[in-house]
């Protein structure tokens, strides 16, 4: 397997560079050369067979013969050892929890695979050595941390805005030392994506090899195409379209499912459920793609004015707008509907969801309105532990404590604050 940087200038790499550069040297993203469909036999076995095989055959594609076999499933057997379940809300309304991993986010999955793929790498070549430099909204940064801790010759450096993080997001990539080291920095997500990206094209750090566990790196992005297969072989059963929201900021596990569907899984539609951030609905509405600087909302996760993927969802339908209308619908929503929201199905059906999931299910349910004899997933990409603040006040509970959590709620933070571009290049040199 082959991929191409989206902005055509860059040569073709393997999956193994594209994994180590993370961005091409022209700035764009990688993205496969050819998709292959899967044969309708995979669909038709899909409920006999574990998470584990699922995940071999929807990847090993993109991985081509760059991973052995036997070892390419050992790093899914590593990768996939926590549950997805499904909860049931309402008729045929389903919450697809993705946050039972060990740092309760859906970017487990991901980090987790491209720290063994990584790792894989740098068995063949023990003289080489990463730095991994990646920018969090909220969960990306907890989960990169816990993937790569300890991973031989890594260093994993994660710049977080100050301030725009909950707690326990925040203790989750600063407190766990080794060969991690958190950077506050002085601004908003999108001020670290941008210094992250310009890193990755500064000449004078190109001793550091840098690459970037971002949903941008193609190790992060393409293994949550499990997510929507697993929902799939849990519902296919009922015999019904298929409607799946996803809440999103960076556009990652939303292209990932889109792909997912391109190499044949049934899904009949996608939502993009968005907070204020709303560069994605507003491009639905008029064609035009106009990123604006990112709004702090109450889904901080989601805060992201500039979605770095929503390019490959673009490629994934040749820029046709009205073919991507006929996949894919996109809403935005305010904090006070997510409150409100969340209160509701906390009243009605005894479900607690986060701000992130309560976004997902509002778009999930305006989506249904117009096709209601479909049935609906969205997806709860984080415990609700996560966002306790602004669950437990406005459900007006106590939520226990998971063992996942117990380990870094008392431990030192420890980050290091930085203003520009300048004061992390000195960081990194």
């Amino acid at each position: 397997m082959h991929y191409k940087s989206l902005n055509q200038i860059a040569p073709s790499v393997s999956f193994e560079e594209a994994v180590v550069f993370g961005l091409a040297p022209d700035k764009g993203l990688y993205f496969p050369e050819e998709i292959k469909s899967l044969p309708i036999s995979f669909f038709e076995k899909i409920e006999t067979l574990s998470n584990v095989e699922i995940a071999f055959e929807t990847i090993k594609q993109f991985v081509g013969n760059e991973i052995p076999e036997d070892d390419l499933k050992q790093i899914l057997t590593e990768t996939l050892n926590f549950d997805f379940p499904l909860s049931k809300i309402e008729e045929n309304i389903f919450s697809l929890e993705l946050y039972h991993g060990p740092t309760m986010a859906f970017k487990d999955v991901g980090a987790r695979f491209m720290a063994r793929c990584l790792a894989y790498f740098n068995k063949k070549n023990p003289s080489q050595k990463n730095t991994i430099l990646v920018a969090t909204s909220g969960d990306t940064g907890g989960a990169v941390a816990s993937g790569f801790l300890g991973v031989s010759n890594v260093e994993v450096v994660i710049l977080y805005p100050s301030g725009k993080v909950s707690d326990i997001q925040e203790r989750q990539l600063t407190t766990l030392g080794q060969n991690i080291t958190a950077l506050e920095v002085d601004g908003v997500f999108d001020d670290c994506q941008d210094m992250v990206k310009k890193a990755f094209l500064d000449d004078d750090l190109a001793h550091k090899n840098l690459t970037s566990a971002n949903s941008i790196n193609v190790a992060r992005w393409l293994p949550q195409m499990f997510y929507f297969f697993f929902a799939y072989k849990e519902l296919k059963k009922h015999n019904k379209p298929l409607i799946i929201s996803v809440p999103s900021g960076n556009f990652g596990n939303i292209c990932a499912g889109i792909l997912a569907k391109k190499i044949g899984l049934p899904i009949q539609h996608f939502v993009a459920s968005t907070n204020e951030n709303d560069t994605v609905p507003r491009f639905m509405t008029n064609g035009v793609y106009s990123p604006q600087p990112s709004k702090a909302t109450l889904s901080n996760a989601m805060d992201v004015g500039n979605p770095s993927n929503f390019i490959r969802i673009q490629e994934l339908y040749q820029h046709d707008l009205s073919a991507f209308k006929n996949d894919f619908s996109s809403y935005r929503f305010s904090d006070e509907e997510t409150i409100a929201i969340m209160k509701k199905i906390h009243a009605e059906f005894n479900y607690i969801a986060e701000p992130h999931g309560a976004v997902g299910y509002l778009g999930l349910k305006k989506e249904l309105t117009n096709n209601p004899n479909c049935i609906g997933v969205f997806l709860e990409t984080a415990h609700p532990i996560k966002f306790s603040d602004i669950v437990e006040s406005t459900l007006d509970l106590k939520l226990p404590i998971p063992k996942q959590i117990k380990s870094v709620i008392n431990k030192e933070k420890k980050s290091i604050k930085i203003k520009s571009y300048d004061d992390l290049k000195d960081f990194l040199n």
